[in-house]
């Protein structure tokens, strides 16, 4: 057996002799002592007794960076082609490989990996060794495996300069780029962090970014959350009171009614590493991003690659998940429409319920609330009925929707997509009730107690409050800038605007996040329709809700008065201060309104402008894009189509979020192209936009979920919180107990 055992006398030092060693050599030589020192608990922190275990495909740079981080660290260098392959075959590999052919040489390759074994190490693998499934189990067992992320057109160049002419599985009628595509699966099955590397990148750079990767691997105490109401003197928790990833999204809202926001930010891109993922596909990229903002000791990568390719593998009807598309002039659409319930809200909530059973305990059960505006209740009740039975058997959804607030499709797809575990109430009164209602059912400690007592049963959030809903949206405001890129609309680095139809402002925050990541996004256009209570804020600093009332509109998603995630973005530009957003928020509960001091409000219109739009410009939007393009806006998209009209300079593209299914809304839609012939039937008026052959086709999920027989009931209930309450506990006794 090819063994490797690092010797290192300072491990084997007792405290006191440590000490002793400690005052010795300070005395004599302190810079020495020092340099010893720092060199031992660097190696000892990252390594101890694992291995670093560099893998990726040949001309990765994993030999030379391998003995670059090995020389950081003290430690020993092994590359597996050089130490042990050709060591134990008395050949060179190019030889092997020639004198057994491909699938030989790799049941051989894998046959020397399992008779290897090392401790406290950097090691360095072939670009094969990853396809011998064996072979990688048994050097995985004593390693951390860090994947160099090199692009493919990169690799294919640096192995056509070191003139390497033949690798592991190269036939004729194979290309090399099929083969580096086909070993990506193999990759991706063994890694425990990826370490992004661009072009031109030096290896020097790259063994940093692999440190720097181990270091957060080894440490998930540095990915905390604070409330947006917490003091700073309030934040030095006992560590069993961190809040780590999984806590807040299975707790949803924070205990002092804040939202969740990570601690020390977002991660930051280079533009390298957002380069390299140019000619990644929808799914590589939401994998990259997401694995940054999530510590892998929540999620390890591979299980949230396996959620990543559940929610986005089969379930859009759209290979590129999220395209975008010219609509005219400087103005591009960023189609969100193409998930099973045709809304925005299907990137999230095709991800989340995946995460959400994964992260909760499996002692409790536990029943997710959701307020909606229209999108998100049908979004929620089909990703939570897309979990694996044993998870649905412990997780149920309780959806609260106005009644008369959203739009006839709107709510026979909510009440469609009813499970067993999933319920829609209609409340008599508006979205902004029905939000503020969870977030009180949230913070009330006894209530809440009484469920996990009686019932065995804790409360989660599915609204956009659950910092887990916005992760996927980051994703897609990102790769819509990618693809301009890829698609030679832009260079890489110049900036893009973004307009989008806000209401409670995740989406547009997501959007902000993708700024802060690295996007190059310039202004961030808020459109509002009639409740233009956003428009005004961003304007003049006043949020006010003193005698206003909700109006009904043609785009009912932003039907909203009190935007939730704002307080997240105030809490941004006020550098971290809870205790001001604490105060604003009690301000606007209490007396209706508050106003940002002059310099938040400056912060504020670095970032974003806004706009609103009637609802006749809405229609007109719709009829007038038909007119010109054949295409159909929905009502949402229309909004922020006639936004980015007024407020957008021409100076820069701007990329307009299309966030539903212009079929959501056929009363409008038809109104709009001035269709007289309108009928009542949700169904009826779906069919009705079908037979009109110059329209682009009607949603796939939206037909099937109308064309379910059975569930035309649903639960309705008064603007009351006690009949909340008690729906609540209705379901959790019909599917817990």
């Amino acid at each position: 057996m090819f063994h490797v055992v690092q010797y290192r006398p300072l491990r084997l030092i007792t405290q006191i002799s440590l000490s002793s060693m400690y005052f010795k050599l300070m005395r004599s030589r302190p810079v020495a002592f020092a340099q010893i020192w720092r060199s031992w608990f660097s190696s000892h922190y990252l390594v101890g007794n694992k291995n670093i275990i560099l893998m990726g495909p040949p001309g990765a740079g994993k030999t030379t960076v391998g003995r670059i981080v090995g020389q950081k660290l003290d430690c020993p260098v092994i590359d597996i082609d050089d130490d042990v392959l050709e060591a134990t075959w008395n050949m060179s590999v190019s030889e092997k490989l020639q004198d057994v052919g491909n699938e030989q040489f790799l049941e051989e390759e894998g046959k020397a990996l399992l008779k290897f074994s090392a401790s406290g190490s950097v090691i360095s693998l072939t670009g094969s060794n990853p396809m011998h499934s064996a072979g990688m189990q048994h050097v995985k067992k004593n390693g951390i495996v860090v994947y160099l992320d090199v692009p493919p057109t990169v690799i294919m160049s640096r192995l056509k300069s070191m003139k390497v002419d033949r690798i592991v599985g190269q036939s004729p009628g194979i290309s090399l780029k099929d083969i580096l595509e086909f070993r990506k699966q193999f990759y991706k099955r063994w890694y425990d962090i990826r370490v992004l590397c661009g072009g031109d990148i030096a290896a020097e750079v790259v063994a940093e970014k692999v440190l720097d990767a181990v270091k957060r691997y080894q440490n998930s105490e540095l990915e905390t959350f604070i409330s947006t109401r917490s003091s700073r003197s309030g934040r030095n928790m006992e560590k069993d009171s961190l809040k780590y990833f999984s806590d807040v999204v299975t707790e949803g809202l924070a205990p002092d009614g804040g939202l969740f926001v990570p601690e020390r930010g977002l991660p930051k891109f280079t533009a390298g590493e957002l380069q390299s993922l140019i000619e990644a596909t929808y799914i590589e990229r939401a994998q990259v991003i997401l694995e940054r903002c999530i510590h892998p000791a929540d999620i390890p990568a591979s299980k949230l690659a396996e959620i990543i390719g559940t929610a986005y593998g089969e379930n859009f009807t759209c290979s590129k998940i999220a395209p975008v598309r010219h609509l005219a002039g400087n103005q591009f659409l960023l189609e969100l429409f193409h998930g099973p319930t045709a809304s925005f809200k299907d990137f999230s909530l095709q991800v989340v319920p995946h995460i959400f059973a994964y992260c909760i305990p499996r002692s409790c059960n536990y029943l997710v609330l959701v307020a909606t505006s229209g999108d998100t209740g049908s979004a929620v009740l089909d990703g939570f009925s897309r979990l694996h039975d044993t998870d649905k058997q412990r997780i149920a959804v309780m959806n609260f929707f106005p009644e008369d607030g959203v739009s006839p499709i709107q709510k026979s797809q909510m009440i469609g997509c009813q499970k067993e575990n999933a319920w829609s109430v209609g409340v008599k009164s508006d979205f902004d009730f029905c939000q503020t209602a969870i977030k009180q059912i949230f913070t009330n400690s006894d209530y809440t107690g009484f469920l996990t007592v009686e019932y065995g049963t804790a409360l989660a959030a599915a609204n956009s409050i659950n910092w887990a809903r916005l992760l996927p949206q980051i994703v897609y405001h990102a790769s819509a800038y990618l693809d301009l890129v890829h698609q030679d609309i832009i260079p890489f680095g110049s900036p893009v605007d973004v307009c989008i139809p806000t209401g409670n402002f995740g989406n547009i925050l997501a959007a902000l996040y993708a700024k802060m990541v690295g996007i190059p996004i310039r202004k961030c256009i808020c459109a509002s329709n009639e409740n233009n209570v956003l428009t005004e804020f961003i304007r003049t600093g006043v949020y006010d809700l003193r005698g206003r009332k909700l109006i009904p509109t043609f785009s009912p998603a932003v039907d909203i008065l009190k935007s939730s995630n704002l307080e997240r973005y105030l809490h941004l530009i006020a550098n971290e201060d809870g205790q001001l957003v604490t105060q604003l928020y009690n301000q606007l509960e209490n007396q209706g309104h508050f106003q940002l001091r002059k310099d938040l409000l400056e912060k504020l219109q670095q970032d974003l402008v806004a706009g609103w739009c009637s609802e006749e410009d809405c229609l007109a939007a719709i009829h007038s894009v038909y007119s010109t393009t054949g295409y159909i806006l929905d009502t949402h998209t229309a909004v922020a189509k006639v936004v980015a009209d007024r407020l957008q300079d021409r100076t820069c593209p701007v990329i307009i979020s299309s966030t539903a299914h212009y079929s959501k809304f056929a009363p409008a839609i038809l109104r709009a192209l001035r269709i007289t012939e309108i009928k009542q039937n949700p169904l009826s008026q779906l069919h009705l936009l079908s037979s009109y052959s110059p329209l682009p086709p009607v949603h796939w999920g939206l037909l099937e979920t109308l064309k379910k027989k059975g569930n035309e009931d649903h639960r309705v209930c008064a603007a009351d919180m006690t009949m909340l309450m008690s729906h609540i506990e209705t379901l959790i006794q019909n599917h817990f107990m």
